[in-house]
């Protein structure tokens, strides 16, 4: 399975920019970077923060840019999104029972959970009661075969202190929540933090990447304002199979030079050579 993760696009209206940048222009890049290079994809997924204040024409002008994409795809609500006028806009964008935005998707690879960590009127994260059953459920019901969990906020700290504070903050009910279920739990893939990281929690692998539009900047001293960077965007390529999960972080808007690394305009293995050759003799 091919599967393509974006996330924190944080849109706006129609030819509004933010902070300096056009995220309509960024995300149309890298549409047409993944129809061009991965239109064979089996999955597309944005983990979060769709739109920046959470507006209806922001919203619009987001459905106006991914219509262009070819894979599949599958929305995940962030702290600065409104389930409201997503809805609205994305329609077949699906509820739990509980009308929280979250999701199952079973295929031959495992039992894909899309979840909702989101509380109107914070960008922290929260997971109620409510969730966690309906979370508990979906992977006691999988019966051991492998799940995937795609969320906006990360269930634990990365150590940039700005982040940190508008992580999960029911992280330890969170945690005992799947703490049964990490056997078959093969991957955790988050947004929130617009940073590049994986590592591990709990023993799950997990990994995040830089958004579509701005970024954190990488520091781990501030403790106030959150830091902003103008690094490039990102998406990343994931591989799915029995053994395995890769992912690759592809810079889409990056523009340095492309060579091949076997063709030289010297020998630079031969000319070390006779370069060692003359200082023995």
């Amino acid at each position: 399975m091919k599967l393509i993760h974006l996330t924190d696009t944080h849109f706006v209206g129609p030819g509004e920019e933010l902070y300096g940048l056009d995220p309509r222009k960024r995300l149309d890049l890298c549409v047409a970077d993944i129809n061009r290079h991965h239109a064979d994809a089996d999955l597309a997924v944005i983990t979060g923060d769709l739109t920046h204040f959470g507006d209806r024409p922001a919203f619009q002008n987001l459905k106006e840019s991914l219509d262009n994409l070819v894979p599949p795809l599958r929305l995940i609500v962030g702290n600065h999104d409104l389930p409201d006028p997503l809805t609205e806009i994305f329609p077949d964008v699906e509820l739990d029972e509980n009308g929280f935005v979250q999701s199952v998707l079973d295929r031959s690879e495992g039992r894909f959970l899309f979840l909702d960590s989101t509380l109107e009127g914070t960008h922290a994260g929260h997971y109620c009661e409510k969730r966690l059953a309906w979370l508990e459920q979906q992977l006691k019901e999988a019966e051991g075969q492998p799940c995937f969990l795609f969320m906006h906020h990360p269930p634990f700290p990365v150590h940039i202190k700005p982040m940190d504070r508008i992580a999960l903050k029911e992280a330890g009910a969170f945690g005992e929540t799947v703490a049964p279920y990490i056997g078959q739990i093969r991957h955790l893939f988050f947004g929130h933090v617009h940073r590049p990281i994986s590592g591990s929690w709990r023993g799950i692998p997990f990994t995040t990447l830089r958004g579509t539009n701005h970024q954190v900047g990488l520091d781990f001293e501030t403790d106030g304002e959150t830091p902003g960077s103008h690094e490039p965007p990102a998406y990343a390529i994931v591989f799915i199979g029995p053994d395995q999960v890769v992912v690759h972080f592809h810079d889409f808007l990056d523009t340095s030079a492309r060579f091949d690394l076997s063709e030289t305009e010297f020998d630079f293995w031969e000319e070390q050579r006779d370069r060692v050759a003359a200082d023995v003799a």
